[in-house]
């Protein structure tokens, strides 16, 4: 039979060990292997950077919880990315992004995959239109986040998959805001799943890590060759703590959800507080959306206080949240995007605004962090 979700969270890939029983897999802290013989390496293990069982447990993990036939693991949501990218396109392609992308994705192609050769465009990911009026003939890519960082738009995940499906070209979904616990993109049409496990599938604040899910079996292995290629592998321990991450992913994003859903509320009620941004709210333009392809609306909030200084003096106020880049750990986290995390677009058309404030609410007593912000405001 088919196994829910915090079930594969916890036992897929993750055997006990045959030689001693543990429960728990152990860390295979090595880098080469012994072989039988010339040419003849057990089990197929020659070297930590073309396999590990440890990466590979996590490999198989995140294709079971992400509803894929294959996953891999890198050594960081960048380096999972740029696998992607040179794995998938040549010299003088074209990718659609998002316009307001990650600072990373967006330095990432403007940057290092530009002088390569690539060409990219950005559009607006919540309008399908806008994304179809921007495909050409080498377009090779549609890379998506929803929700969008930091903006929290809402991408139609099935109908650009229908328009990457009508150009020839690939559907990408970046699935770190909303964890394969909230959204399952592969089964609404997407053809890769990329995920800075560093965030949420990790959900610790202790490991960086990346990963790539999919169906198909010939990009999966050309994937693979790249992987091994190129070398932006994690080890065993960054393997190992990101398992033991997944294993109460579903229990942490609930409480995540519980707790931004009532941070949420108390921001749209402040009288300084000029806009929310949070997918779950019924006024926000990609509401519907989410809540036809999302199990719940995400620990993630953004708010404009609409002058920039009174967003950086709230930033600097907490004592709660803490003032820190990266999300998805189970402490709360602020930041402020146009001078941390989205300094990379700071004078591009994918410049955030000045008077935005990013929350990752974490799983602390709501009342706790609903005081905080309170002060913070004050």
């Amino acid at each position: 039979m088919p196994y829910g979700f915090e079930t594969l969270a916890i036992h897929a890939g993750q055997e006990p060990d045959p030689r001693t029983g543990a429960v728990i897999p152990p860390i295979f802290q090595t880098s080469t292997y012994a072989q039988d013989a010339v040419g003849a390496p057990r089990l197929g293990y020659e070297y930590s950077r073309s396999s590990n069982p440890t990466r590979d447990s996590l490999q198989e993990c995140l294709a079971a919880i992400e509803g894929g036939r294959r996953g891999l693991a890198f050594a960081s949501g960048l380096a999972a990315e740029d696998t992607l990218i040179r794995t998938v396109c040549v010299p003088g392609d074209h990718v659609i992004i998002p316009n307001d992308a990650y600072g990373g994705t967006f330095r990432l192609f403007s940057k290092v995959a530009e002088r390569w050769g690539l060409a990219w465009t950005a559009a607006d990911v919540s309008n399908v239109d806008d994304v179809r009026a921007k495909l050409t003939s080498r377009t090779r890519m549609i890379w998506i986040e929803t929700p969008t960082n930091p903006l929290l738009n809402i991408a139609d995940i099935a109908a650009l998959a229908h328009v990457a499906r009508d150009a020839n070209t690939l559907l990408v979904v970046d699935n770190t805001f909303a964890s394969p616990y909230l959204q399952q993109p592969l089964a609404l049409g997407a053809d890769v799943v990329v995920h800075s496990t560093t965030k949420y599938v990790g959900g610790h604040s202790d490991v960086v890590g990346g990963a790539l899910v999919l169906n198909d079996p010939t990009l999966a292995d050309s994937l693979q060759f790249h992987q091994n290629a190129m070398g932006a592998v994690n080890g065993p321990f960054d393997a190992w703590l990101t398992l033991r991450g997944i294993k109460t992913l579903a229990v942490r994003m609930e409480r995540h959800c519980d707790n931004a859903e009532k941070v949420a509320e108390f921001l749209i009620g402040h009288p300084k507080v000029k806009q929310v941004l949070y997918p779950g709210l019924a006024e926000h333009p990609g509401h519907e959306v989410a809540a036809k392809q999302m199990r719940r609306f995400g620990g993630m909030i953004a708010f404009r206080t609409g002058d920039p200084a009174e967003a950086e003096r709230v930033c600097n106020s907490t004592k709660v949240f803490t003032l820190a880049e990266s999300l998805g750990g189970v402490e709360s986290l602020i930041e402020h995007p146009g001078r941390m995390t989205h300094l990379s677009v700071a004078g591009s058309a994918l410049e955030v605004p000045a008077d935005l404030v990013r929350l990752s609410v974490g799983i602390e007593t709501i009342d706790d962090l609903i005081g905080d912000l309170k002060d913070a405001l004050s």
